[in-house]
């Protein structure tokens, strides 16, 4: 797909003009307007800063969660839009969900240049401080979802946000396999429509996975949902080398191949097609051999302590200690993990009735760790984490996959992380995203461009006004 990009405009086109740029700063928030994570603005800086450099005022828009009234419900596609225009967001749902933190967080970012905020995004407010700009000037406009017509595509709300700029650019992948206004509907308006620097650079590396990986390929999956893999995993499974199964999702394919998995989730929608998978590429797919397990009863218990100290780690700041990566890889062995509770145990094979699997195993963990570290000049790409890597005693697996990414990063292969989990791991297990080749800030974006579906956000700007 050939799309224009910055780069193929003269500096001059950009020189004194407005800009509308959709970004995707749909980060966390805390109570206290803290950001969490903030690589997804950090990924938008080199868009940013090429257009003021070049002169030229900078208009981003960006959603933020989904906010809505306590008392309605989630709206649909047919719904009807009397009023575009007009938000009715209650103000304590408005403040939640403002992007006011995030503009805070992105002038920490970028210093040289003056960033602002207006609590709305069309109307004629927006319109008299676009009027203010100075060139090199950036305003972040309010988030988009307070208004119905983003969601639905609506054509006058789409036309509103087009009214703001004189160009259009989508650097943001992440969202663009929605048919929003803001990423499809108001790019019809424009004559000059481009992407991103961000948007081109994961339009790059996920071309190459999709279409032509570097081998040797080997793709590692995990996290719960089958659903949301499967046209991925049909596209890239002919062309994988070796395909590791971890998370959730493992245990249905275990329990396709005949093995015992206790009470462990099993996608049975989706039964059939993981049987077929398994028929057709046996000799392709690892799963684990042994598992981490655990009552029902103790996970509900370590998650609620887990939500506890995550709140506390927030508020003291991150930690930001170094550590030696190759001594880093050890798996857990079996007399420290049962000196860590009697209620989780290491098990090979079948897993009984009354425990469900909650990590990959210690010999799955040398075994997947060996694949992914030893393959040179290759490439690999990792989607999903290995089991609930969100409470500490559940890590291991997932800690040692991100490692084990980051050294084959330094050996020479191509390393592809996506989803926002998988980037969570990664800086959980203290690894850098520089110790990757390429992170994907797309979840669902990811997989359905890699699934070879439809893509909105992309098709809009080769359509022809």
């Amino acid at each position: 797909m050939s799309l224009k990009t910055l780069s193929n405009l003269d500096d001059l086109t950009y020189y004194g003009k407005k800009i509308l740029v959709r970004v995707d700063f749909n980060v966390t928030i805390g109570k206290d307007n803290e950001i969490g994570e903030d690589y997804r603005i950090r990924m938008t800086i080199p868009t940013i800063e090429y257009l003021t450099k070049r002169g030229a005022k900078l208009i981003l828009m960006s959603h933020l969660g989904r906010p809505k009234n306590k008392e309605e419900k989630e709206y649909k596609e047919e719904d009807k839009i009397q009023q575009y225009s007009t938000s009715d967001i209650d103000i304590d749902i408005r403040k939640q969900f403002s992007l006011a933190a995030v503009a805070k967080r992105l002038s920490e970012l970028i210093q040289v240049y003056n960033v602002s905020f207006i609590e709305d995004c069309i109307g004629s407010l927006v319109h008299k401080e676009i009027a203010k700009m100075e060139r090199g000037n950036i305003l972040l406009l309010e988030n988009l979802r307070f208004y119905k017509g983003e969601e639905l595509n609506d054509y006058n709300f789409s036309k509103e946000l087009a009214s703001l700029a004189d160009i259009y650019v989508n650097d943001a992948f992440s969202v663009s396999h929605r048919k929003h206004a803001s990423i499809y509907g108001a790019a019809r308006f424009f004559d000059k429509k481009i992407a991103g620097l961000n948007l081109k650079k994961e339009l790059e590396y996920l071309s190459m996975v999709k279409d032509s990986p570097v081998q040797p390929f080997v793709l590692v999956i995990g996290g719960s949902k089958i659903k949301d893999k499967i046209g991925a995993l049909g596209n890239l499974l002919p062309k994988v080398d070796k395909l590791l199964i971890g998370g959730a999702m493992a245990y249905t394919f275990l329990n396709a191949n005949g093995v015992k998995t206790g009470d462990s989730p099993i996608d049975y929608d989706h039964f059939q097609w993981v049987k077929n998978a398994l028929s057709t590429y046996n000799d392709k797919i690892y799963l684990p051999v042994d598992h981490i397990v655990t009552s029902q009863s103790f996970l509900d218990l370590k998650k609620g302590e887990s939500q506890i100290k995550d709140k506390e780690k927030r508020n003291e700041g991150n930690d930001n200690s170094k550590f030696d990566l190759l001594s880093s890889i050890a798996p857990l062995s079996p007399s420290s993990l049962s000196s860590h509770s009697p209620s989780v145990s290491l098990n090979k094979g079948a897993i009984p009735d009354g425990l469900l699997g909650v990590d990959i195993g210690i010999e799955t963990v040398q075994q997947y760790s060996s694949i992914i570290s030893q393959n040179r000049n290759g490439m690999i790409v990792w989607i999903g984490p290995m089991g609930v890597f969100e409470i500490g005693l559940f890590r291991n697996g997932t800690n040692n996959i991100a490692k084990s990414m980051a050294l084959a990063f330094w050996r020479g292969s191509k390393t592809i992380i996506g989803g926002g989990d998988t980037l969570s791991a990664l800086k959980k297990a203290e690894v850098s995203e520089l110790e990757v080749t390429h992170v994907s800030t797309g979840g669902g974006a990811t997989l359905k461009y890699l699934a070879g579906g439809e893509m909105p956000g992309i098709e809009a700007l080769n359509k022809i006004k």
